[in-house]
């Protein structure tokens, strides 16, 4: 049984905490806020025992085994670190770190006192990603992807409105890229490695803003990521939705899937044999066919990610090195760190590029 301890009071960890209450080798111990009434309310009516005030003594409680993180996410480098000090497994919540840096701190210490360190990313331990990924080899030789993500936040309204809010803020590395552009980097990072180069521009938030983000904030973007025969565009943005679906297209197929952070409804049109056209005629290609993939559905996709969190602490107690530690069906302990690397690796560079800066970038 896992001991599982929460750093947040957000609905993204009421969601992790409803995952841990239906996974049998987990148990919800209580929550980490710095408001205690809060932190005891959240915890007691989420079926905990034990709410938490400080860091410290979180950290070091023979009551938990492993923490989830769902604070901001300037806050998770410092906090992770304090856990794995005391011994603590930790799962943290995407992005793992303000940059590259913080994450590959994180991984190092856990390495060195023998504990698990993961990113919460959903879509790579979920096995509807996976079976669209199974799916490529069909498409004949890929020549491009779209991948995309845009949802529009209600914070943004806060800050029209000219209050502030972490969800928008240099201070708390948050913005469209580290908040929802995340799923659709780490997304190509799983489907394709990592890009041999990139171009990013940014929609900034507007300049009377930034008394309130603290710098200059993305609340969109794009990306172009270059391969040796492919190239891919992702686009994410937190202050307009957008309806379209995703895209991977080859020589022979093109697939296309909605909801790059829990895929569903994925197709394959296959190519028929193409004539010759003109301009006032439309023709169909003869041979041409679809196919549907028959993904698999989940309420809460956070179970995915948690079952394999406890595979990877349950491998590491049998005696595993921590890196090596299976982490589920799709890769292991080691494998998910690097693509967490490649992906931050990548958004620094898209920051650099569009002028974003953040505190821990200076350290």
């Amino acid at each position: 049984m896992l001991r599982i301890a929460t750093i947040g009071t957000s609905m993204i960890t009421s969601d992790f905490i409803e995952a841990v209450t239906a996974e049998a080798g987990a148990t919800f111990v209580g929550t980490l806020s710095r408001d205690g009434g809060r932190g005891r309310a959240f915890t007691e009516e989420r079926g905990g025992s034990h709410a938490f005030t400080e860091i410290a003594d979180l950290a070091a409680s023979d009551k938990v085994d492993a923490v989830y993180l769902g604070s901001p996410n300037a806050c998770h480098a410092a906090q992770a670190l304090a856990c794995i000090a005391g011994g603590k497994h930790v799962l943290v919540e995407k992005p793992m770190g303000a940059n590259k840096r913080e994450a590959r701190e994180i991984f190092e210490a856990a390495a060195e006192a023998g504990v698990v360190a993961m990113e919460a990313m959903r879509p790579l331990h979920d096995p509807a990603f996976w079976a669209v990924r199974d799916a490529l080899p069909e498409l004949g030789r890929i020549r491009r992807a779209d991948l995309r993500f845009g949802k529009y936040s209600s914070r943004y309204d806060e800050v029209l409105a000219g209050r502030h809010t972490n969800i928008f803020d240099c201070a708390m590395a948050s913005g469209a890229l580290m908040d929802i552009g995340v799923y659709c980097v780490e997304a190509l990072i799983g489907l394709f490695g990592a890009p041999v180069s990139l171009s990013a521009t940014s929609v900034l938030l507007d300049e009377e803003t930034r008394g309130l983000t603290h710098g200059p904030l993305d609340g969109a973007g794009v990306i172009v990521a270059s391969y040796p025969h492919m190239a891919a565009t992702l686009s994410y943005a937190k202050i307009m939705n957008d309806n379209l679906p995703c895209q991977v297209e080859g020589e022979a197929a093109t697939l296309t899937f909605a909801g790059v952070s829990v895929p569903t409804e994925a197709r394959i049109d296959y190519r028929g044999v193409t004539g010759r056209g003109a301009a006032k005629a439309v023709r169909v290609e003869e041979g041409a066919r679809s196919v549907s993939l028959d993904l698999p559905h989940c309420e809460n996709t956070m179970a995915y990610e948690l079952a394999d969190f406890i595979a990877a602490v349950e491998a590491v107690r049998a005696g595993a090195m921590p890196e090596d530690a299976p982490a589920g069906p799709f890769g292991t302990v080691g494998y998910f760190r690097d693509v967490t690397l490649a992906a931050l690796e990548l958004m620094d560079e898209a920051r650099r590029q569009t002028g974003i800066v953040f505190p821990a970038d200076a350290a």
